[in-house]
């Protein structure tokens, strides 16, 4: 049987429970000062662009400035960390990809962070295409193509990636074709695509944000589209799955998280903001035109996707055959 207390002995509990007071406090003047967005990919990447749409129509929204702090490099690892350890106050956030918080926990043994157990889903912001594109000196225009110059060149054929989605993405078609293809990691997509368009490196699968660009400016050739359909911003690009490869596809995703413990009305009403600025048809254009299908929801929508691709590049890395770093 569980007994009534007294009004003296609950106040007693109420000043000796410390973190009360913190949280009364965020639910009622939050935010007063700037808020963080700290961003685990450099400037230029596509979870990047992302975060600062976000980021200039937050700041109108909360009447604070939020600034965008990019902690590229490691995986994710150095911005997850931060995060992870920053006070969960409701003024520092992370603005993630799958690589952080679904293809991590595939493909190293150990991280420095529990992508689950550290975090407070915050929302979903949506799926995210890749473009296959090769160095433009190449006679290679097809996904087919690709398979019979790196079977014809063994050795000599390498693939730059600056992401998990962009690595994985590429040793699965690798492994679904049986082409010989090197893996040459870069700390950014931005910087792998830079050494495709020199010729240092020849083939990547990479983010729409950062590779449609300069497909679009000849400086690389798209010869695919790792979706299931063809995607509106380079609707000539065939997937590869259309192209011979039955069952390929490889998505990322970006999305927001808040420290463990984060109160849950900041939480909640974070979230409402984020959905309601994806909703403007202004900041969709926005979104859209960087491959991104939006996917608002709630934050426990956000954590049981999250469970599900955490489940999902766990098989794709076992069927790829990746090592486990």
């Amino acid at each position: 049987m569980i007994r009534p207390i007294g009004r003296r002995a609950a106040l007693a509990a109420i000043a000796t429970t410390p973190a009360l007071p913190r949280l009364a406090s965020a639910q009622g003047t939050w935010p007063d000062r700037p808020v963080r967005f700290i961003v685990a990919f450099p400037a230029g990447s596509g979870t990047d662009v992302n975060a600062r749409i976000f980021a200039e129509a937050l700041q109108v929204e909360l009447g604070q400035p939020v600034v965008v702090d990019n902690r590229g490099g490691a995986n994710g690892f150095i911005a997850s960390e931060a995060v992870a350890r920053a006070r969960p106050d409701g003024y520092t956030f992370l603005f993630t990809a799958n690589t952080t918080h679904g293809s991590n926990p595939a493909l190293f043994r150990r991280l420095p962070y529990d992508p689950v157990a550290d975090f407070s889903p915050v929302a979903l912001i949506g799926l995210g295409v890749l473009l296959v594109v090769v160095n433009n000196d190449l006679p290679i225009r097809t996904m087919q193509d690709l398979v019979a110059y790196g079977r014809a060149n063994p050795g000599r054929l390498n693939f730059a990636s600056g992401s998990a989605s962009s690595r994985v993405a590429g040793e699965m078609f690798k492994s679904m074709a049986g082409v010989d293809m090197v893996n040459v990691t870069y700390r950014s997509n931005p910087l792998g695509i830079t050494d495709v368009i020199s010729g240092v490196a020849q083939v990547m699968f990479v983010d729409a944000t950062t590779s449609a660009p300069h497909a679009r400016e000849g400086r690389v050739r798209a010869i695919g589209v790792t979706s299931r359909e063809r995607t509106s911003i380079l609707p000539d690009v065939p997937t590869v799955e259309e192209q011979g490869f039955q069952g390929y596809e490889m998505l990322s995703w970006t999305a927001v998280y808040g420290p463990a413990g984060t109160p849950a009305p900041i939480v909640t009403r974070m979230n409402r903001l984020i959905n309601e600025i994806m909703a403007r048809p202004s900041v969709a254009e926005r979104l859209t035109a960087t491959g991104t299908m939006l996917r608002p929801g709630s934050p426990d929508d956000l954590a049981t996707f999250q469970a599900a691709e955490i489940d999902k590049w766990k098989r794709i890395v076992t069927a790829a055959g990746i090592e486990l770093q």
